[in-house]
């Protein structure tokens, strides 16, 4: 934890000047309805463990509680203005998920943790190789058969520039594509990996897409462990 304090990492907003005006932009954007159609594909039941991954300002993570609030839910994030602003919403909320800092790729829970881990608005920040070690992490946190949920921009022709210059990742954006995203979803072995459904934010000018995985049965993992 202590290396991971020193890594840099792209804030919430892009900048923390931005921060206070964050979940406003995003609500602007219809991001609050994308992630309520997120929670609505997933099939949450009372007693499970879940994790959002890159929880920013905790919207999601709140959400969640207050929607199931028998559930146990973790929301991670590098950056602590975003996650100190988490709290207080959660506070005001009368919704208390647990929040922690640290990093998506390096997760400090024990494998076979999670039964649903969560992912919005997030894996656009991060390079390919950053994608490939956070999705190597969920493989490994999630319980047998247990599911990942993602929601991002999805890179398109004629949407980079403005989602660019708001979240100050153009580079990375350029790499959400369909594709990439469900090859590194099976490299990180996550069976599987589908796209789930498309929407548009931004008065159509941000597309975003719905992906899901999860990880092998514990039937199956032995059934390929058999055949190695």
């Amino acid at each position: 934890m202590t290396a991971n304090a020193q890594r840099e990492y792209l804030p919430a907003a892009g900048i923390d000047a931005c921060l206070p005006f964050y979940d406003l932009i995003t609500k602007l954007m219809g991001a609050d309805q994308a992630r309520r159609a997120l929670l609505d594909q997933a099939a949450l039941r009372p007693g499970q463990h879940v994790l959002d991954v890159g929880c920013g300002t905790g919207t999601l993570a709140i959400l969640l509680k207050r929607r199931y609030p028998r559930i146990e839910i973790i929301g991670l994030d590098p950056d602590p203005k975003a996650l100190a602003r988490a709290k207080r919403k959660a506070r005001r909320a009368g919704a208390f998920p647990q929040f922690d800092q640290g990093f998506s790729d390096a997760l400090a829970y024990p494998a076979e943790s999670f039964d649903h881990v969560f992912s919005s608005f997030m894996f656009h920040h991060l390079d390919r190789e950053e994608k490939a070690r956070t999705l190597r992490e969920i493989r490994r946190v999630l319980k047998p058969g247990g599911q990942l949920h993602l929601l991002d921009f999805v890179a398109a022709e004629g949407n980079g520039g403005f989602v660019s210059h708001l979240f100050h990742s153009h580079a990375h954006l350029a790499d959400n594509l369909d594709g990439n995203i469900l090859a590194l979803m099976r490299k990180a072995e996550l069976a599987d990996a589908k796209v789930v459904g498309r929407r548009s934010t931004l008065f159509g000018l941000a597309p975003v897409g719905y992906y899901a995985a999860s990880a092998p049965s514990a039937v199956a993992s032995k059934a390929a462990s058999f055949s190695v």
